[in-house]
């Protein structure tokens, strides 16, 4: 275990083999972040790349304060999983293709009559958000935006298992092997960046005072965020599942950019993730890039401390995104990055996107899941590849 566990200081681990390549700027942003007030631990994970001052695929443990910015302008971006009962052999992706449609567009009326009737529960839900929303004194305006998936990292995608490692966990599951699942990463869309931004305008990257009316604040509006994220990312699947016409079973739902009370070493705090899945919540997926892997996992609970009970969220940059047209633009065309070496498709009509989002920007998955195995943090359930992944109709370029 030793090898895939780094201690950079006493406040400071990284999990990550030997050979797993991480940017320096990823370490460096570690070692400023542990020494933020209050910063007992920072546990950097296999995918840990740089983001706008602080890391990203990483868990930080603080005491007496938190830190929003640590959580970042996206509260409550995650991943759920759901089964549907299509049979993954009579799948026919320009079928498919044409009926997903856009899912950029906000839904109209008439789709929301749809939905509706397709999940009852919704309008509930719904005026539930809403109502936290009002409470946190925030706009209801994002409402608009629910059911979107957003830009960057995020998508849809529609998976088929081809190996699995552990039949018993498959079998308390809903998953079947020769139907597709239907994996989303979105999270509060522009929510996130507006409850930030008030937090950077008024404290700059300071933290705040545990139990303050500062921290109080946030933290109502944080979860509103929360909330936002889970049911964006139902309506994101009930909007395909309707136009798909199945059926489908939600496995799970994890958010991996968050703050929540917690205690670690014996020390109440508040433990931040940013670009970090929970380890204690059950089975979570560890996606990779489009043309990859994505893994089922389900976390060794008796190792949680070792990571601050947080894993890797997917396979992690490698390439900074203005790096990636310049890279790949005499290699390959949008066109023929819409094709995958899987035989998979994926509808990304935004030229800057579809390198941005490229296969050789990312870590080889299997290396992130090596170092997490390796470190005995989880053990692999089930491999899927990617069939279709939608990231934007968008502009055509």
């Amino acid at each position: 275990m030793g090898n895939f566990v780094q201690h950079i200081s006493d406040r400071i681990s990284i999990i990550a083999s030997d050979r797993l390549w991480l940017e320096d700027a990823a370490i460096q942003q570690t070692k400023t972040t542990a020494a933020l007030a209050g910063m007992q631990r920072v546990v950097g994970l296999p995918d840990l790349h740089p983001g706008r001052g602080y890391p990203v695929g990483a868990a930080f443990f603080s005491t007496g304060r938190l830190y929003p910015a640590l959580v970042g302008n996206d509260i409550g971006c995650g991943m759920a999983l759901w089964q549907t009962d299509i049979l993954a052999g009579k799948a026919k992706l320009d079928k498919i293709d044409k009926q997903i449609g856009n899912l950029d567009d906000v839904i109209d009326e008439e789709e929301w009559a749809d939905l509706k009737r397709l999940d009852p529960s919704l309008p509930g839900r719904i005026e539930a958000l809403s109502a936290a929303l009002a409470a946190a004194g925030l706009d209801l305006a994002p409402l608009r935006s629910l059911g979107t998936i957003g830009r960057g990292n995020h998508f849809a995608e529609l998976q088929v298992i081809d190996a699995v490692e552990d039949e018993d966990v498959i079998g308390r599951t809903t998953l079947a092997r020769k139907c597709l699942q239907l994996l989303v990463h979105s999270g509060s869309r522009g929510l996130g960046q507006v409850i930030l931004r008030a937090h950077v305008d008024a404290h700059s990257h300071a933290g705040l005072v545990d139990g303050s009316p500062e921290a109080v604040a946030y933290l109502r509006a944080h979860d509103a965020a929360l909330q936002y994220a889970e049911v964006n990312r139902s309506l994101i699947g009930a909007r395909i599942f309707h136009r798909l016409r199945c059926e489908a079973v939600r496995v799970l739902d994890v958010h991996h950019n968050t703050v929540t009370p917690a205690q670690i070493d014996g020390h109440a705090g508040w433990l931040h993730r940013k670009g970090a899945t929970p380890s204690d919540q059950g089975l979570v997926m560890l996606p990779g890039s489009r043309d990859d892997y994505s893994y089922l996992i389900e976390p060794v609970l008796s190792a949680g401390e070792l990571s601050l009970h947080s894993l890797a969220h997917g396979a992690g940059r490698k390439w900074q995104r203005t790096d990636c047209k310049g890279r790949l633009d005499k290699l390959a065309t949008p066109a023929q990055l819409s094709r995958t070496s899987m035989g998979g498709r994926v509808i990304c009509n935004d030229r800057a996107l579809i390198y941005e989002e490229a296969p050789q920007a990312y870590k080889n998955v299997d290396s992130v899941l090596g170092s997490l195995v390796g470190a005995g943090l989880v053990k692999v359930v089930s491999r899927s590849k990617p069939v279709l992944t939608y990231k934007t109709r968008g502009e055509c370029c």
